[in-house]
């Protein structure tokens, strides 16, 4: 598959399932991934590296998982963290469609999938866990990031997994250049992948 189909609002694949079993906080997840959605036929190992950073997941609040492919963030943190609200978003039709089939297997009621555009403007989030697609190149990339990290509540948290080959370092430096009243530190490293962390300011102003 091309990389350009999980970017489509409308994939033209025919739509075929594959199972994934995979394993978070000692819980078994089993789901199905689509085609035309991002890593349509595994886990894809940057997802993996940030669910394995389940001890930051949010205990209540609203959590947006921020371009959800097939689900296995957000219906990870539904299922792990139930008093959360979660808002899983995407461009991608078919890849909203597979978020709610999965959260309901899982029966994950407290999630909420929908296209971008979709998302209540005036929506406020206690947390933001992503694996972004940075194959959008920079400048879609920082819009997203400038889209979306001042939704952020005062101190919520944001977490993002990027591959070091990809720029990861690159991206760090970029966002503490571009919000420089928030924390921005790594908090995880594993294999060739960072997860960074960007905190939002006790008396920020959400947009």
């Amino acid at each position: 598959m091309s990389q350009e189909h999980y970017f489509s609002s409308e994939p033209t694949t025919k739509k075929t399932e594959t199972k994934i079993s995979f394993e978070v906080a000692g819980r078994e997840f089993n789901m199905s991934a689509a085609s035309g959605t991002f890593s349509a036929t595994k886990l894809d190992p940057g997802t993996k590296v940030l669910l394995g950073n389940f001890k930051l997941f949010p205990k209540d609040g609203n959590v947006l998982d921020l371009g959800c492919g097939w689900g296995p963030i957000g219906v990870t943190i539904a299922c792990l963290s139930p008093e959360t609200k979660v808002f899983s978003i995407d461009i991608n039709k078919r890849s909203v469609d597979q978020t709610l089939a999965n959260a309901k297997i899982s029966d994950a009621k407290n999630l909420e999938a929908m296209l971008a555009d979709e998302l209540p403007k005036n929506l406020r989030f206690t947390a933001i866990w992503s694996n972004p697609p940075i194959r959008i190149g920079k400048e879609a990339l920082h819009a997203l990031m400038h889209s979306y990290i001042p939704k952020l509540e005062p101190l919520g948290k944001a977490y993002f997994v990027v591959q070091k080959n990809l720029g990861s370092d690159s991206l760090q430096r970029w966002l503490e250049e571009s919000f420089p009243d928030h924390q921005i530190r790594r908090v995880g490293t594993e294999k060739s992948y960072r997860v960074l962390e960007v905190i939002s300011p006790a008396n920020v102003l959400s947009k």
